[in-house]
């Protein structure tokens, strides 16, 4: 931490920026040519959902590829969601803000490192890549580590810079809010109040402008790919601070993570089925394609689609996994394309050039969040969402694979350039109505058994009610189950001294409702969100959005 903010009880800064993944430093590059710039990260910079994606960016890079076919792949994955204004912006503005990726360092792989014979001219030509729902091939990776490649360079560059200061280890306890201050004319967002998980002091940050770039709530659910950070924190903290939060039914499971007791979610990417590998399981003991019988693009078909095969697979035979083959390829080729997934397969055992790979779904990605427009706005005042945490429109009932990091480094770039726009004045409110974190009555608690078992139960029953397929009943069980939790979570809030596992354990909780009641108050089966109750879609309710609102007490509206 630098020098001139160590003792700081209130820290003030142009640009407050909560969340290190791509999104977060995409906006804090771009702002650092405007203002001032803290970036807080509650572990290691390094650690978010940005770095364990390994499939790519989805751009139309390619001459025989077009924007038009990258918008309709989109839109038909999204199942009647997708805001098509939103699809086009975000798409045509790929290629500009892939050249800024090149710009600071990163090298996307090119077709001669991993085809044998190539022409020179083919050999320097971008290796394209092809995932589930795409009609083309217009993936751009980095080796099969992409996101850690794009983490380290524009870490890289965030740490070259005198405007950005990076503040590990800093948890985002709540905003502050004018709604807090008992203002009833406007809500705007003044800051956050920030815990230093080393010390478990809490300060205030107050901002000209704050961004919630907080990745996504993997962590809701028993079985997720996404790293332990992935906790809601941004949605549950934008919600109470009176954000409107869209569509948190659709949550996407990942159809490929691998299957073995010591691989801690490990997860298969998709561009291996891109390159040809098939799903099988075994029947009268022999291992059998079956993507065949749900879908025309059989183990290409959209995730949601291959996730519930999977899961249906499974249920009715028993098994515990399925299976992915890609043994047509040499081990020379699946060490080029694949190298960390091949080192990390061979691991446990599992050899991708002569092995079949067990795989599972588990949660993944989080196609809701809080509701905004391309430029990241949201309906509080000087507050943006941008990545995972916001909910453009983008996506729909279910993301095209790979859209995300193209939408998060594309409106992550919006947000600033929108806000800068607006100049950086900070709000007209004195510094004195502003209270500084006080922990009132609270003692330390002498109960913490209650907030790993409440997190073990939450996940649990988030994986068996709300999860790939569901129905009425799981629904309804869920809801009991979170009403009590939630009730007993605030209780225990407010007696006891916050600690990062609480503040995380409650953001989970609020989270979980609200992705519950998105799902009862949706009586169809669209995209992500499954219920045997209403296996079909509503017509009527095509391109309507869930939205939940604080002052609606958690009612769902759409519209």
């Amino acid at each position: 931490m630098p020098t001139s903010l160590n003792n700081q009880k209130r820290v003030y800064c142009d640009y407050l920026i909560i969340g290190s993944g791509l999104a977060g430093l995409t906006a804090a590059l771009e702002a650092a040519q405007f203002g001032s710039v803290i970036v807080i990260t509650k572990t290691k910079a390094e650690e978010c959902n940005t770095r364990y994606a390994q499939g790519g960016i989805a751009c139309v890079i390619d001459q025989d590829d077009t924007f038009e076919a990258h918008i309709a792949d989109t839109i038909a994955a999204g199942a009647g969601l997708c805001h098509p204004d939103v699809v086009q912006d975000i798409i045509k503005a790929g290629p500009a803000r892939v050249r800024d990726l090149e710009k600071y360092g990163l090298q996307f792989t090119r077709r001669g490192e991993i085809m044998d014979s190539t022409s020179p001219e083919q050999a320097q030509q971008f290796d394209l890549g092809r995932e589930g729902g795409h009609s083309a091939r217009r993936v751009l990776h980095a080796g099969d580590i992409t996101g850690r490649q794009v983490s380290d360079v524009l870490l890289a560059r965030c740490r070259e810079n005198k405007n950005i200061t990076i503040l590990e280890h800093s948890l985002a306890v709540d905003l502050i809010s004018s709604r807090h201050l008992d203002w009833h004319d406007e809500n705007i967002c003044l800051g956050a109040y920030v815990m230093d998980t080393t010390t478990e002091e809490i300060r205030t940050f107050l901002s000209s402008y704050t961004l919630l770039a907080t990745g996504g709530a993997g962590k809701v659910y028993l079985c997720t790919c996404n790293p332990d950070v992935a906790c809601g924190d941004g949605i549950a903290m934008a919600y109470r601070a009176g954000a409107e939060i869209s569509n948190m039914e659709f949550y996407q499971f990942h159809p490929t993570i691998l299957f073995h007791p010591k691989a801690k979610s490990f997860l298969i990417s998709e561009a291996v089925r891109g390159e040809g590998a098939v799903l099988k399981v075994l029947r009268n003991g022999e291992y059998v394609e079956f993507m065949q019988d749900y879908h025309p693009l059989k183990s290409l078909a959209p995730r949601d689609i291959v996730a519930r095969a999977i899961d249906n697979e499974l249920k009715r035979s028993g098994q515990e996994c399925a299976w992915l083959d890609i043994r047509h390829h040499s081990e020379s080729f699946l060490k080029k394309r694949f190298p960390n997934i091949f080192q990390e397969c061979l691991k446990f055992g599992v050899n991708m050039a002569t092995d079949l790979i067990p795989v599972l779904p588990a949660a993944h990605y989080c196609c809701g969040g809080v509701r905004t427009d391309v430029n990241g706005v949201t309906n509080v005042k000087r507050l943006y969402a941008i990545g995972e945490v916001g909910c453009t429109g983008l996506h729909g009932a279910n993301r095209l694979a790979s859209n995300s990091l193209l939408e998060a480094m594309v409106v992550g770039y919006n947000a600033v350039h929108h806000s800068a726009g607006r100049g950086l004045s900070k709000p007209a409110v004195d510094d004195d109505l502003i209270p500084d974190w006080k922990h009132g009555d609270a003692v330390n608690s002498d109960e913490l058994i209650v907030i790993a078992h409440n997190w073990d139960e939450i996940r649990r029953f988030m994986w068996d009610f709300v999860g790939i397929v569901r129905t009425n009943k799981r629904l309804e069980r869920a809801k009991n189950r979170i009403r009590l939790l939630r009730k007993e979570i605030e209780k225990y809030y407010w007696n006891f001294i916050v600690t990062p596992d609480l503040i995380e354990l409650r953001n989970l909780a609020s989270v979980a409702e609200m992705i519950i009641d998105s799902a009862i108050a949706r009586p169809e089966s669209r995209g992500l969100h499954y219920n045997l109750d209403y296996p079909t879609a509503e017509p009527n309710s095509r391109g309507k959005d869930s939205i939940l609102c604080r002052p609606l007490k958690q009612k769902v509206w759409f519209e």
